[in-house]
């Protein structure tokens, strides 16, 4: 017998699209444990003129009206298309959300959220431990409109506190931190930004909704880099931001027209088609990740390692308490040579990206992080020798393998 809590997507209105209210949108959610179904059928129907089970691919610009003012949801694609609504409706689901804003990428819906709820002379406080694109976007565009940028310490809430003491719009945090894994309690920093008057967006991109839901701790937006886990086969840029209020929501709409940058059909469905097994993937990423850990923490070559799912994770107890596990993303250093490491490897790749069905190693301080300032990438954590690790959906002994002839080399 079907589980009667749970409640998959009704199937499109007359016009042929859903109600799009709040209330209607509230009927995507169905318990966490739930995930799997969801992920395949969240916000999903088949086809009403075919009946096929996937998703088309609306490849289309723009769409016929039947008399002025009058047609069916839809008119041109950089306003809305049925191909990218579908995702943002799986994603809501997903989330526990309203109906996602989907974009073209990652840095795209980071730049909508700017754009959408700060103005000249406002505040933003970061993670320390962030993206280094997001920092990049905040001092060396958004502070020459007189945005300013404050990189805080997170995980304390004293210093999260101090932080806050001149007046803040926005609190973007990023848990656990790319690339140094560093975990900031999301329901402390909810409830201190919320005090001082800001919202509080967390980007989630290395957990995704599977593993950790940043509304149902406080946070007010989650935001993705949907490139990485999300579709996780190296094979679209992507973003999206999520929200539980509608009116913030419509905000990040207006702004997404405005500016242009809606995500594309087929990258839309391509992500689609990546979600249905990301509850899968997550938990074999996690697993597999476990094993790398505990044999690099092994490593006599290894001199620290991050893994929040390792015993020895200096946040064991916030990892347990706020993920579902943790995560297929390690951090390490070694006693010289990291960047020869890294030109060894043969299985895994050195490339610049994570979360795909591939291993790959990057080299933050040159890569991900290349645009910041030495002085950032200090307060970062980021070192010179710091390899980040996306462990893939490989056998554990392959990758294992993998790093033991390249650590030996």
């Amino acid at each position: 017998m079907p589980d009667s809590n749970v409640r998959i997507i009704d199937a499109p209105t007359a016009q042929g699209r859903p109600n799009e209210s709040p209330a209607a949108v509230a009927q995507y959610s169905v318990p966490d444990d739930r995930a799997a179904t969801l992920a395949i059928h969240g916000g999903l129907w088949p086809d009403p003129t075919t009946g096929a089970i996937l998703t088309p691919i609306y490849q289309s610009t723009t769409f016929r009206q039947e008399a002025v003012g009058k047609h069916k949801g839809y008119t041109y694609s950089r306003q809305a298309n049925p191909t990218v609504e579908a995702l943002e409706r799986n994603l809501g689901a997903l989330e526990g959300a309203l109906q996602a804003a989907a974009f073209a990428t990652g840095l795209a819906a980071l730049s909508t959220l700017f754009l959408a709820v700060l103005r000249s002379g406002d505040r933003v406080v970061l993670s320390n431990v962030i993206y280094g694109g997001t920092v990049r976007l905040l001092r060396r565009v958004l502070e020459r409109f007189g945005v300013a940028c404050v990189l805080a310490d997170t995980t304390s809430e004293a210093a999260l506190r101090a932080a806050l003491q001149e007046p803040t719009r926005l609190v973007l945090v990023e848990s656990p931190g790319n690339p140094t894994l560093v975990l900031t309690d999301l329901a402390m920093a909810a409830r201190v930004a919320h005090e001082a008057g800001a919202l509080i967006a967390v980007d989630n991109t290395l957990l995704t909704p599977v593993l950790q839901r940043p509304l149902d701790l406080g946070a007010d937006l989650v935001v993705y880099s949907t490139t990485k886990y999300i579709e996780g086969h190296n094979a679209t840029v992507g973003g999206a931001l999520l929200t539980r209020d509608a009116d913030l929501l419509e905000r990040l709409k207006f702004v997404r027209n405005a500016t242009g940058c809606p995500q594309s059909p087929l990258e839309a469905w391509l992500t689609l088609r990546g979600v249905k097994t990301l509850p899968l993937r997550m938990a074999r990423h996690s697993a597999t990740a476990h094993c790398v850990a505990e044999w690099l923490a092994s490593h006599p070559r290894v001199t620290w390692i991050a893994y929040p799912g390792l015993a020895s994770f200096p946040q064991a107890d916030l990892a347990r308490r706020q993920q579902r596990a943790g995560g297929g993303m390690i951090a390490f250093e070694i006693d010289g040579g990291a960047e020869r490491v890294m030109a060894a490897v043969r299985l895994c790749a050195l490339a610049e990206n994570l979360g795909a069905v591939e291993s790959l190693v990057t080299h933050p301080a040159t890569m991900t992080h290349g645009s910041c300032t030495a002085e950032e990438r200090r307060q970062m954590g980021v070192s010179d020798g710091l390899i980040r690790l996306s462990v893939g959906l490989e056998d554990a002994d392959a990758i294992i393998a993998d790093l033991a002839q390249a650590l030996a080399a």
